[in-house]
């Protein structure tokens, strides 16, 4: 198993989910189409599944299940107002990216410079597969530091986006499991965001709660290290797997 293959299928990266909606959200037009479109409130497994189908399937499927969940993909866009603009599709497929690396690093270690340019030109395939320009996605970890820090400097954190991150971390219906883990996920993804981010979504900070996450990271690197690798891939078997069965 390569680099990049090891590095998709680690379930850890699931932990930058929240992170990574907000920061889609935090667009106004991406913010608009899933405050209209994803019901967090009463469905809040419905947008995490359809995400995490088309990641692994993208990354790690065969040819024809990423053009299965490409063609999926594109039929739930139909009718959506700015879902086919390549420039959204470009910062949300940037925004799975840049969380999972700083997933990975927060609980392993910075990767290497070559190991970067691996799993930065692997993740190109969540943009071109949606029909993006492989000119668009920046060639290298510089060039794209720095369009994420122009891109992030154009968000604007508005009410609907907002109301997409209460709802995310309140939902009104939500299986137990799900319940359980909100807590941690909502501490967790606060500690994910820089600063102004978090505070323009009114997530609550402080020493206190600095604290708890950074036991939690802890703790989560300590299980990374005792559990087998089987255990950390099971997300991306069970979603690849729901993939055979559907092509």
């Amino acid at each position: 198993m390569n680099l990049v293959e090891r590095f998709s299928r680690e379930g850890t990266l699931l932990l930058g989910g929240g992170r990574a909606i907000l920061l889609q959200v935090a667009d106004p037009v991406v913010g608009h189409a899933v405050a209209s479109h994803s019901d967090f409130a009463h469905r809040p497994q419905h947008r995490l599944n359809n995400t995490l189908t088309y990641v692994y399937g993208v990354m790690l499927g065969t040819p024809a299940q990423r053009e299965l969940v490409a063609r999926y993909t594109r039929r739930a866009h139909e009718g959506i107002p700015g879902a086919n603009d390549p420039d959204r599709q470009l910062w949300v497929a940037a925004t799975l990216y840049q969380t999972a690396v700083q997933v990975y690093e927060r609980v392993h270690a910075p990767l290497s410079p070559a190991n970067a340019q691996a799993v930065l030109t692997s993740y190109a395939a969540l943009a071109t597969t949606l029909e993006v320009p492989l000119d668009r996605w920046p060639a290298t970890p510089q060039l794209f530091d720095a369009y994420w820090a122009d891109a992030v400097a154009a968000l604007d954190v508005g009410p609907l986006a907002r109301q997409v991150a209460h709802d995310l971390f309140h939902p009104v219906t939500a299986p137990l499991w799900m319940r359980a883990a909100l807590p941690l996920a909502a501490l967790l993804t606060a500690d994910l965001l820089d600063a102004p981010l978090r505070d323009a979504f009114g997530m609550p900070w402080s020493r206190h709660r600095a604290r708890r996450a950074s036991a939690a990271w802890a703790v989560i690197r300590v299980l990374t290290r005792i559990l087998p690798a089987h255990a950390l891939a099971a997300p991306s078997r069970h979603y690849l797997k729901r993939l055979s069965r559907a092509s």
